[in-house]
């Protein structure tokens, strides 16, 4: 099962190309510091801005370096229907243990849209794919019900959450059952989210946090009273950082404070742009107070 703390990879760039020693680099800090699974090229991987090749490369890398120690769940949707078959069945082949595919952007489909696009990917590859519901970014929000139908096909095992809406968790518990994996793609709402039937998390503070991140998870998905109370303080310790992780668009946050702990620089790509200076007394406060810097 795919659960815990896992990471949504940022890319790094230098000279506006792909860092490749950094990203290597990157992949084995989480190897190391208990991140449970990896998640390149998605959103907070810049995956819009990515060409073809270095959406192709990065979950290459992704695969080859991890060597199978940790599950590889590369970002491989698109609004395009061909494209995300294309990418999806690219990481198939590699040897990618599934795929996380966000919800078409822009176009809007209807519901019944949504079912054959996913559908159509599904049809066309045989490993797990996890559905992206993130409405904030697609416009469309895919309803449980459209979920549902999902389900009875054979790769699609789960959902990203990032509605923010808790509700929907026990909504798609009820209609879809525990089998049906639910991670959520909000870090501030990750301790909730599990209370209700969550089993971890797709997450952005993982990329500076690998050890608190995963062991809140790990303490979070715990029956054990005093896991849960273990969880609840490192949730405090987290929420600050959650926070600021988003004062501006993602990733520029997280890549500001990776740059703070010498894990990459902060560039990123147009139309995205490094975070104002006030946002990085923020973020550099916020990391003090956690001890991570």
């Amino acid at each position: 099962m795919f659960k815990g703390s896992n990471v949504a990879l940022v890319t790094p760039f230098k000279n506006d190309k792909l860092d490749v020693e950094t990203y290597i680099k990157l992949i084995h800090f989480h190897i190391e510091n208990g991140t449970n699974g990896l998640v390149p090229a998605g959103t907070t991987g810049e995956s819009p801005t990515l060409s073809h090749d270095e959406h192709e490369m990065v979950i290459d890398l992704c695969v080859k370096e991890s060597k199978g120690k940790l599950p590889v769940f590369a970002g491989t949707g698109s609004n395009s229907t061909e494209e995300a078959i294309s990418l999806t069945t690219h990481a198939e082949k590699i040897g990618a243990d599934g795929a996380l595919i966000v919800t078409p952007y822009y176009n809007k489909p209807t519901q019944e849209g949504l079912y054959q696009h996913y559908k159509a990917i599904n049809d066309k590859c045989g490993i797990p794919i996890i559905i992206y519901n993130i409405p904030g970014r697609s416009v469309i929000d895919m309803s449980v019900e459209t979920m549902a139908r999902l389900f009875e096909l054979k790769n699609i095992i789960g959902v990203k959450d990032a509605t923010g809406d808790l509700s929907r968790v026990d909504k798609t518990l009820e209609k879809l059952g525990k089998e049906f994996i639910q991670l959520t793609g909000n870090d501030d709402n990750a301790l909730e989210f599990n209370k209700k039937g969550g089993v971890g998390a797709i997450s952005v503070t993982a990329n500076i946090a690998p050890k608190l991140c995963s062991d809140f998870q790990r303490f979070a998905n715990s029956d054990n009273d005093n896991d849960i109370k273990d969880a609840e303080k490192l949730n405090e310790i987290l929420q600050p950082v959650h926070h600021a992780m988003f004062i501006e668009s993602n990733p520029s946050p997280v890549k500001y404070a990776a740059k703070l702990m010498s894990l990459c620089d902060d560039a990123v790509r147009l139309p995205l742009v490094k975070v104002t200076d006030p946002t990085k007394e923020i973020v550099k406060k916020t990391l003090k107070v956690a001890r991570l810097i």
